[in-house]
């Protein structure tokens, strides 16, 4: 097999039939076909169908070194900038058709498993590492274009440092036995997004302060006996486009993903019993490298769309005379060319790491990824800010296919829309920013990489200062006089 259509994603997903449970009932019959998850199965299954169409297919795929089949350009392997830009394009290319929206579309875990395969050679003749098996299974992801979530959070019960399990009764998930068939899994991990929609689970856990049991790295199907996925409400408005233009689409559900007494085959194990390389293989990795290059890709396409929405509603209600109102679509402006900037930055100062690859500057990318939790809640605040009452006087697609249309053809036009064209925008931003699936995405990119505190504090622990701490000690030791007149 090679890159894959839509159809046979979705074909594939429902013949897995995972256990999904949401609501207190648990999803039988097509998954593709629940209203929590049709519509984000569906824009998945487009991304696929649109890597296969003939006038983008080489943007999209490259030739695999083992078939010579068309494969998935976000599984390529870097070994120059310009296999970066290709990289580059094709996600912010998958990122247009839902306009950065889906935070875990195939793309992001593609290159999570390309990233972990191009640093196997930190786990070579480590203690309990299988580095052969994180170059199988990439491989494997590759030629049959899988569909991949991951889980590596623990619930959030006890937050205390040194806090410690019943032993008998796990929280985190755990490895409870070790057997000929491989390492058997207990507890539970959160926050899998898309989980239940995709073939594979990528599960990732340090050992933290606990024990060795707690540290371990696998992926298996989403169907492994044991393995469940427990959903929050979820926050599809609708199917009417006109009523949820969003959340109809992109809704991307989020999930608890609860091991009961998994088996985990020992070729799928990557890693286990190993304290160190389960504390550090993320972070020594060029797992950060490339998924923040992913992940900055995409949040530039997201700005665009919000800039895109804030001009249209300046627009629609004739606002833009209004210095306020300039200065607030600057500000997006201003993050957007900061973002791009600090992308192409990142690409011009990437380097060939030890084992071959051409990582981005990973610093440069630190640096945007600190920037844009703090500025994505305030695009969502100006659009709030310029679209005020607009945002509250959205009838419904059905109101107006009803007897009160004159009504709202008068009363809602806009200056450069018709009634209809305005309430579509205006609902479009609602969802965007007020609705519980914008709300949802504000918390996402808040937190898509952890707490921004300590994103802050690994960013000012990496960043050299020296050279600009010792031209302020020459100033200070400097002995020079001015002349006297």
């Amino acid at each position: 097999m090679a890159a894959i259509n839509g159809n046979q994603y979705i074909d594939r997903i429902d013949r897995l039939k995972a256990t999904v449970w949401i609501d207190g009932d648990l999803v039988t019959g097509k998954i593709s076909e629940h209203p929590a998850f049709k519509g984000v199965m569906k824009s998945q299954g487009k991304l696929y169908d649109f890597q296969l169409e003939d006038r983008v297919k080489q943007k999209m795929t490259y030739l695999s070194p083992l078939t010579g089949k068309p494969v998935g350009m976000s599984y390529l392997q870097p070994k120059t900038i310009d296999d970066l830009v290709n990289r580059r394009t094709m996600i912010q290319d998958w990122a247009k058709l839902n306009n950065g929206m889906m935070g875990r579309s195939p793309d992001y875990m593609n290159t999570v498993i390309m990233a972990f395969a191009s640093s196997v050679g930190l786990l070579a003749g480590k203690a309990n590492c299988y580095p052969e098996h994180i170059t199988n299974f990439y491989e494997y992801a590759r030629e049959n274009d899988l569909s991949i979530t991951h889980t590596f959070i623990d619930p959030q019960v006890n937050r205390a440092h040194y806090h410690f399990e019943n032993a008998e009764e796990p929280i985190a998930a755990k490895i409870v036995e070790r057997n000929a068939e491989g390492i058997v899994i207990n507890g539970a991990k959160v926050l899998a997004t898309q989980g239940g929609i995709t073939d594979e689970i990528l599960v990732l856990s340090a050992a933290g302060f606990g024990g060795k049991d707690q540290g371990f790295s696998f992926s298996i199907p989403s169907n492994s006996k044991g393995l469940k996925f427990i959903c929050r409400d979820s926050f599809v408005g609708g199917e009417s486009a006109f009523d949820h233009p969003l959340s109809s689409r992109f809704e991307e559900m989020d999930t608890i993903v609860v091991f009961d007494h998994v088996l985990v085959p020992w070729d799928r194990v990557f890693y286990f019993d190993n304290r160190e390389i389960s504390n550090t293989f993320m972070n020594s990795s060029s797992f950060s490298a490339f998924t923040m290059h992913q992940v900055v890709a995409r949040r530039i396409v997201k700005t665009e769309f919000i800039l895109g929405i804030v001009q249209s509603i300046v627009e629609t209600i004739n606002i833009g005379a209004y210095q306020h109102v300039q200065e607030k679509a600057t500000e997006i402006i201003v993050a957007l060319e900061t973002m791009k900037a600090l992308l192409f930055k990142a690409e011009m100062e990437a380097q060939v790491d030890e084992w071959g690859y051409m990582r981005p500057d990973q610093l440069t990318l630190q640096i945007a990824c600190n920037l844009f939790p703090k500025i994505y809640p305030r695009f969502t605040e100006i659009i709030q800010l310029l679209g005020a009452s607009g945002l509250m006087t959205t009838p419904t697609e059905n109101a107006f296919r009803s007897g009160i249309r004159k009504d709202l053809d008068r009363y809602l036009q806009g200056a450069s829309k018709n009634a209809e064209d305005r309430t579509k925008l205006f609902r479009l931003a609602w969802d965007m920013c007020m609705s519980s699936f914008g709300t949802r995405e504000t918390l996402y990119e808040r937190f898509f990489f952890g707490d921004p505190i300590r994103l802050a504090s690994q960013l000012y622990s990496s960043y050299d200062s020296t050279p600009y701490v010792k031209r302020v000690e020459s100033i200070l030791s400097s002995t020079d006089r001015l002349a006297d007149d």
